[in-house]
């Protein structure tokens, strides 16, 4: 009797970089019109490991209402200009900035607000999955912020005059943490 021999996993195929003529579409970087009540800027700059600003990088969000609910819209990929489905993608300019325009999540289930960040990158064999946090006065740090000890504060947005900063480091020393999914790994 013969087996059939287990199948090998093989890595995932590096990705990109045609982020910046494949997927952004109208209105991908604008979860509420620029204007709009309540709106807000969320930007950073994407670096690799040496610092240097990685110029076709491509970012998506996702994230609660101001209230804290999670969207269950369809059509994130055709803006209407009044419809929140939560979903945005920003691909980074020629010095690395990405920018959203969008509304201040809020608290789900009591936890602290967050973004969840997915990022794209040429060199990437997957997508790498982080999250954002609102600085709260007084809130107290979810599972996830007390495990990382001080190296939370590099998951920290940080505001500021032109709206809400979230830098994001692929590599080295102040490499922004990145969360593990099985099914991505």
């Amino acid at each position: 009797m013969t087996t059939e021999p287990t199948p090998t996993p093989t890595p995932g195929q590096t990705v990109g970089p045609f982020f910046h003529y494949a997927l952004p579409y109208p209105g991908d970087r604008d979860l509420v019109a620029p204007g709009t009540a309540g709106a807000v800027r969320l930007h950073g700059t994407v670096r690799d490991g040496d610092a240097v600003p990685v110029p076709d990088a491509l970012i998506e969000i996702w994230q609660a209402d101001s209230a804290g609910n999670v969207p269950s819209m369809t059509g994130s990929l055709r803006r209407d200009g009044h419809t929140f489905t939560g979903f945005g993608r920003a691909s980074t300019d020629r010095s690395g900035d990405y920018t959203f325009t969008t509304v201040l999540p809020g608290r789900v289930d009591g936890g602290l607000p967050f973004f969840s960040v997915a990022v794209f990158a040429r060199g990437l064999l997957d997508r790498l999955f982080t999250r954002a946090y609102l600085p709260l006065e007084g809130a107290d740090p979810d599972r996830l912020l007390t495990s990382l000890g001080p190296r939370a504060e590099l998951l920290m947005v940080r505001p500021g005059v032109q709206g809400y900063r979230f830098d994001i480091t692929l590599q080295g020393h102040d490499e922004t943490p990145f969360l593990a999914f099985p099914r991505h790994s």
